[in-house]
Order: C-alpha cells, then structure tokens, then sequence
C-alpha cells in the first residue's frame, strides 16, 4: 500500500525534553558523563574579570565547541557552528535548547586572541583528561612509544622566499663540547677552540633579519626556504611525497595507545633534534623502556636514556655504504689498542677528533695503494681510508645489545598497534592531516585538543561499556567477578587476555584493581601496610561488597 503526504508533520508542534532526543549510547552523553566538565572554571578563571564588563559567554561552552570539531574532524570552524545549529545532540552537549542562538564562528578566535593566547590552557586540558584516564589505572608507562608525524601546514607551497639558517644549538652542545675536549687531551691533542664564542648560534625565529629585506642574499650564507604566510612552519620533504610546509608534532603513549604527551616544531627539524623536550614531559612518568624509530637512532639519545636509567629501544639500521664497499661493522675495532683491524689485517690508527665528537682512524696510504682490496675500500686519492667512531659510540653498542634481547623484538612491533595507530586515527578521522591555523601556538593548541579528544573518546567508551558511568559499579563488579576466577593477588590460573584493541585487558590481570574500586581507602590502607596478611580476607571483603 502506498503512503503519501509523508511530509506533513514538519508543521506539527510538539513537546519534548533535549535529553530524550539524545541515545542514551551517544558519544556525546557517554563522554560527558566521564568527566566532570567544571575543573575548565578553575583554569580560566584568572581570564576573565570578577567584577566588571558584561556577563561572557560560558567557558566550558567556549571549549566544547572546539572538541565537537576535532571529535567528528570537521574541517573548519564555520562548517562546525552550521553542525551545531542543526545537530540534536551537539546543542544538548553545549547546554542548548532548540531556541537558543548558537555563537558566531569567530567567536572562539576573538576569546583565543584576547584570553587563552600565550597560555598552557589547552595542555592543563590533556593533563586533566589523562588524570582522569590515570585514576582507574588504564595507562602503563613500563613502555613508552615516541614518533613524529607531520601535519601540512596553512600555507601556500608556491609563495615563499629564502631566509638565513641560523644554526640551531643542540640540547647536548655543552657536554658533547666536554668530552671532545677530553678525549683529545687522553690522546694528547689539544682542545678545541670555541668557534661559537663571538658569534653563538641563535635559534630560528619568524622574524626578518638583516638579508630579508633584500633582493639577493651572498652566496656564502646559508639559506633556507621559508613561507611568507606562516614562518613559523617548515619546509619538509620526505621521499617522493609532495613537497610542502608542515609542521612535526612528536607524540608518545603507552602499550595500550593512550597519548602521555605532545610537542610541536617545524617540519624541517629532524626527530633527533627535537627528542628532549618530549622527553622532560615523558621523564616523569618513569619508564622502564622507550622505543623509538630510526629517526632516534643517535649516540647522544641513546647516551640520555641510559644515563637515566631506561632502556633505548631502537630498530635496525642498514649501513649507509655505497654498494660494492666493504661495510663498517667489516672493520673490527680493538678497544685495548684504540684502532680499527680492516679485512686485509692492516691497522688504521687513531689521527683525531673532530668538533662533530668523531675520533677519525686512518690507514696507512703507502700500505694500502698495493692492496688488492683497495677498490672496496675507498676511493680517496691519497688511498688513505678513514673510519669515524663516536665519543659516545658505546651507549649505541649497549642499545644494539638491548635490540637482541629475547622479546624486545615483539616489543618494537607493538609500534603499528600504538603510535602509528594513534596517527592514523587522527589523521583519518579528526582531520589531523592538515591545519587551518596559522602559527606554532595555534597548532598547539590543535594538537592538544585532538590527543585529548582521543583519550577521553577512549575512556567514555571503556567506562560505558562496563557500566561504570554515573557510579553504576556494582554491574561491572558482579559481571567482573563471574568472569573471573581469582586464585591470588596476580590472579593466577585466569582466562588468557584479549588482544591489544581491547584496552582494559591488562587491568583485568591486576587483583588490585577490584581491590582499588570497591574498598574504602581507610580499610585499602590497612591491607597495603599488612601485605602478608592473606587475600582469602580480601577476597571475602570483595564478595562482601558485591552483595
């Protein structure tokens, strides 16, 4: 039977409440009630004044709006406020009702203008979501994944103009400096003098400098392809991509994919430059073990990590030699000697050490002009072949010894299920690929706002599927303790884990974890201190409570 006049209830007034149009399965309602959304009051209220001006437009408002957008990767503000003004759910998430005018789309960037620029608002923000993932012991930070991916930038590849590269100092300038100096006195050389003691190195700025206003910068001076719409990003190429402007956002997060921390530079910058200050947000976490790419594959990386006590984890690398030449590993090093052995047993003696921290070893050119091997070896007119070895070339070889140790291979794979997933998620689907924004502070503040979206999204859907919003624990408990059969405090003889894609596997092994929950912290307190005592009490103490 055919039905007509489909359309003649867009005209029909009805009464209803925004909450029952709203699933209770929604994303929106699930992540609201994982957190409370008030602790934004007391980051932002040094913002605004107390008593005077005209009453603002709600802070939690002003920050939500911003989260709808990188949640559901909406390619703009604009595009956003025209979802608001026509999404049930989205007005209910900002406290809306069908009536009430949606703010304009500027409004978000006049507010960051005058009131958030130049503050750590949007990193306060990440912390206190990943608090909040931290209180029901989700995270574990045994293994900590670092990487770098790069976001394109808001600026035309075509429009821009050579500046002067500054050189840019490294974070290890100083005990790099130390220890040349010391080697070369060991071997009786003298130090090094300070080239940089007139003219220091100077960081990059996006300011103009003397040659800027120029038409033509001299050919001794090093230059650098800069964008004339956004300075701050960097000119980046990689393979046979496309080159353009982007920016290099360096993340790290745990085994089970949740986003510990977050830094943002140029795209020219290499991963190795830019690694401490990641590092000195990761640090207080105290891993056992950081596993990195390639990319972090240095003597001065490897150095820090060991020093403080964590295992660098690091791949492979194939040696960069060109084919048809004898490889570096082919030449032994005596440590005794302080030499290289190459493979006709000749030996090449230590000559020097130059300002980049490299002892140079060089061969004999009288020996080796009669050697049959001299083809494989160097092309050098003076037939003298040159093998550089680091100063601190020794934490590598202890990071090689860490790569060949029994699991850490299956480690390193768990790259793909972390951080590279991580990346994907962001870029397929809350538009991490690319940036409206122009300036480093802006593209903070996106990447910040996108990796907290990410672990609250995580969250709310780990807290709902257990039934532990709005205090609803005693389901999960029951069904938790059905599930499983505790035979001590390492809950023995369970049923094996789930794949990695479930988060919560790892809390499911942990005894502590019902024990942390459902006992009053008084009582929780006594046992930590009585650890001898036996968990058959414990265990009565849970079943007591699930009653």
């Amino acid at each position: 039977m055919m039905t007509k006049n489909a359309d003649k209830k867009r005209e029909q007034m009805m009464m209803f409440s925004m909450d029952s149009m709203v699933p209770q399965d929604h994303m929106l309602r699930l992540i609201d009630k994982a957190i409370n959304w008030n602790f934004i009051y007391d980051l932002v209220e040094d913002k605004y004044c107390q008593n005077n001006g005209r009453p603002s437009m709600d802070p939690v408002m002003l920050v939500k709006i911003p989260f709808i957008q990188y949640l559901y990767g909406i390619k703009s503000m604009r595009q956003t406020i025209r979802e608001i003004e026509v999404n049930v759910a989205y007005r209910w998430f900002l406290g809306l009702d069908m009536l009430d005018p949606v703010p304009h789309f500027s409004t978000f960037g006049k507010n960051y203008s005058r009131r958030f620029k130049d503050t750590d608002l949007f990193e306060q923000i990440f912390s206190k979501i990943l608090e909040e993932c931290m209180k029901y012991k989700l995270i574990n930070t045994d293994e900590i994944f670092v990487d770098a991916t790069h976001v394109k930038a808001c600026a035309n590849s075509k429009k821009m103009r050579k500046r002067v590269a500054h050189e840019q100092a490294l974070w290890y300038e100083d005990e790099l400096q130390k220890e040349i100096n010391e080697d070369r006195q060991a071997h009786g050389k003298k130090p090094l003098k300070d080239k940089n003691k007139k003219n220091p190195p100077t960081p990059p700025t996006s300011g103009n400098d003397q040659y800027n206003e120029l038409e033509q910068i001299p050919d001794d001076i090093k230059t650098k392809k800069s964008s004339i719409t956004d300075p701050e990003s960097g000119w980046f190429r990689k393979g046979e991509h496309k080159h353009v402007f982007a920016y290099a956002v360096e993340t790290a997060c745990d085994e089970h994919g949740w986003v510990l921390g977050y830094s943002v530079h140029p795209g020219n910058e290499h991963d190795s430059r830019t690694f401490q200050t990641i590092y000195e947000k990761v640090k207080s976490f105290e891993p056992e073990m950081i596993v990195a790419d390639a990319g972090y594959k240095t003597p001065a990386i490897a150095r820090q990590l060991l020093k403080d006590r964590i295992e660098p984890l690091f791949p492979y690398k194939r040696p960069m030699t060109k084919e048809g030449f004898f490889k570096k590993y082919e030449y032994v090093y005596d440590e005794y000697y302080d030499c290289y052995i190459c493979p006709e047993n000749q030996i090449l003696r230590y000559s020097t050490t130059n300002r980049d921290g490299y002892r140079e070893y060089k061969s004999c050119g009288y020996q080796c002009e009669k050697c049959p091997q001299i083809s494989k070896c160097t092309e050098s007119k003076n037939h003298v072949k040159v093998i550089t070895r680091h100063v601190w070339e020794k934490y590598i070889e202890k990071a090689e010894d860490i790569r060949h140790v029994r699991g850490n291979k299956a480690i390193y794979q768990k790259r793909k299920e972390t951080i590279e997933r991580i990346f994907g998620t962001a870029k397929e689907h809350h538009g991490f690929r690319y940036t409206q924004y122009i300036g480093k502070a802006r593209m903070e503040m996106k990447a910040g706002l996108t990796f907290a979206c990410m672990n609250l999204k995580k969250l709310a859907r780990f807290l709902g599927k257990n039934g532990l919003l709005n205090g609803q624990k005693r389901r999960f408990l029951r069904n938790f303790w059905i599930q499983f059969n505790f035979k001590g405090k390492n809950g023995a003889g369970m049923i094996p884990a789930p794949s990695l894609s479930t988060v919560c596997h790892r809390i499911f092994l942990s005894y502590d974890f019902l024990f942390f929950i459902i006992i009053p912290a008084g009582i929780r307190s006594f046992f930590e201190q009585n650890s001898d005592q036996d968990h058959k009490i414990q265990s009565c103490m849970i079943r007591m409570c699930l009653i």
